[in-house]
């Protein structure tokens, strides 16, 4: 019986010597998208990740893009209740933000662990294993009546659903093609933003008469769908592809075996080898898709034990060094740590003061202004896919990682002038109008740079994905926790044009014009990286080593 193969595995797309350099140029009958062929190369079975359904990949984005939305909102969402709390468990408000910061801390460095177990033993248990975390943590975060239980449980779910932010990255990493990527990492970007807009769902509660206890049996009730639908629909996507070497110019009668290493083989006699020749060969025969039943199993066929989870989190420092790796730390410190944190610290303490004198409960109505900026955002989603392809094919087919960063050149400019605006209407009472307008362009502006720079690293140095993640969530949540302590004393003391316009714009402006560094000297810096001592010490610890001999 004929096994249906969704994508043509026999393209010729192959990476140059350089990473982010890769050549999409298709022959005459391969399949192509934006006039590209298909990277990753797929192979011919059905079981391959690249070769699932559009309903499954996506349904699987969904989930982690959702799990990413409830992690951040019931990270982030209860600041509103810190006066509250101050009052209930009879506490300074210092200490009693201590119940976001300390848990926004956490959130990162549960990558630490979370991401190295995902890389060994599997996506799939990882995921289920977090969110049974989360949902257990959110259950006692209900219940608690004591500060210091609160705040374990509030550790607790910060911890499980820490693994949100890099799970999803390495799911459009595993499933989706090159040309898919930009659109696909702006889903999860959208849905990771978005979970900042949790203090408005709280602010609605609060304003209702609702408890702060309703906040988590609201986000207890979506854990648990999202539970459910992760078991039925997010399959294993842990597979080991044996990569194609591209024919030179016969498609018959050339036979490829391939050999894999010690590192490949590492589970011993119980490994077997992917039916890598089956694509290849007419007389082969292909392995089945996986029943229902089997894709409902919690652990993959095959672990990773070229992983090794005790040394993942040490060697993720050296990936502060790859210059790519830097700006997508940098970004997210910022526009979190700076931008956001200024929005939300500034705009909640102004509405309520005259003139505006707005009542509490609707301090946090700034968050619709997140939403029309993100909204503006969602058309453009496959503006970065779409310019790439373009340049692609001016270039002979050859892509570079630096092809897509030619969106980000309005998004550089549009983000401090908002920053600048949030800035003087604060200092000088301006309309409540001019806080919502600055906000909505930061934030538009803030979308692109989230997605393009994570996608940008990405695309050019990903000798070790996992281990780069691990050093980008420690990294941003680590400068979003040091601002978030001291960041409303620097502007009650030197105020808000000092620090908002004079000391934070022309950080934002340094971080911005960076794209302009990266369009013109990236490949340079890529081919620098290659030749480092660096990329030889992540090319040893790359977790699968295969060896193609054209024979």
């Amino acid at each position: 019986m004929a096994i249906a193969i969704r994508h043509d595995p026999h393209s010729h797309a192959h990476e140059e010597s350089i990473p982010g350099t890769v050549s999409l140029a298709a022959k005459e009958g391969e399949e192509t998208h934006y006039g590209q062929a298909l990277f990753p190369v797929p192979s011919a079975d059905p079981n391959d990740p690249l070769q699932w359904t559009k309903f499954k990949k996506h349904m699987i984005m969904f989930c982690a893009c959702a799990f990413s939305f409830l992690g951040i909102s019931a990270l982030l969402g209860p600041a509103v209740y810190i006066g509250l709390w101050s009052a209930q468990f009879n506490v300074d408000p210092n200490t009693a933000a201590g119940l976001v910061n300390y848990p926004n801390l956490i959130f990162g460095f549960g990558s630490v662990i979370l991401v190295p177990l995902y890389k060994r033993y599997g996506r799939r248990p990882v995921m289920l294993l977090s969110l049974v975390a989360y949902i257990g943590g959110i259950i006692g975060a209900s219940q608690s009546t004591t500060y210091g239980g609160l705040l374990a449980w509030r550790i607790v779910h910060a911890f499980g659903s820490g693994v949100c932010e890099a799970l999803p990255v390495q799911l459009v990493n595993d499933i989706f093609f090159l040309h898919e990527r930009g659109k696909k990492l702006g889903w999860y970007t959208v849905a990771l933003c978005l979970g900042a807009t949790g203090p408005m769902f709280c602010g609605f509660m609060l304003a209702a008469g609702y408890s702060w206890n309703l906040f988590f049996y609201v986000e207890l009730a979506f854990g648990g769908a999202l539970l459910l639908l992760c078991f039925l629909f997010v399959e294993e996507s842990l597979y080991f592809r044996a990569p194609v070497a591209p024919s030179g110019g016969s498609s018959s009668g050339s036979n490829l075996e391939v050999v894999t290493s010690a590192a490949t083989t590492a589970e011993g006699n119980e490994k077997e080898q992917q039916p890598e020749t089956a694509e290849l060969s007419g007389n082969s025969v292909l392995p089945r898709r996986k029943s229902w039943k089997q894709q409902l199993s919690i652990f993959p066929d095959k672990f990773d034990y070229t992983c090794d989870c005790w040394a993942m989190p040490f060697r993720a420092f050296t990936h502060l060094l790859v210059p790519s790796t830097f700006w997508v730390i940098a970004t997210y410190g910022i526009y979190i740590g700076l931008c956001g944190f200024s929005f939300n610290f500034v705009f909640p303490l102004k509405i309520v003061q005259p003139p505006y004198n707005w009542p509490e409960t609707n301090s946090g109505l700034s968050a619709i202004a997140t939403f029309i900026g993100f909204g503006l955002a969602l058309p453009l989603l496959p503006a970065s896919d779409i310019l790439a392809a373009r340049l692609t094919r001016r270039n002979g087919g050859v892509r570079e990682a630096e092809m897509r960063l030619g969106v980000l050149i309005p998004a550089a400019f549009v983000a401090p002038a908002g920053q600048v605006l949030f800035g003087m209407a604060a200092a000088r009472d301006l309309h409540w109008i001019c806080y919502f307008i600055a906000i909505g362009i930061t934030q538009w502006a803030g979308y692109f740079y989230f997605t393009l720079t994570l996608a940008y690293a990405v695309d050019s140095y990903n000798a070790n994905l996992s281990e780069m993640l691990i050093i980008m969530n420690l990294g941003k949540q680590a400068i979003s926790f040091g601002f978030s302590g001291e960041l409303l004393n620097w502007i009650l003391k030197h105020g808000y044009v000092t620090i908002v316009v004079a000391a934070f714009v022309p950080i934002l402006v340094v971080n911005n014009m960076m794209v302009f560094v990266f369009m013109i000297w990236g490949k340079r810096i890529r081919v620098m990286m290659a030749n480092s001592w660096l990329a030889r010490f992540h090319g040893r610890t790359s977790q699968i080593k295969t060896l193609v001999r054209i024979a």
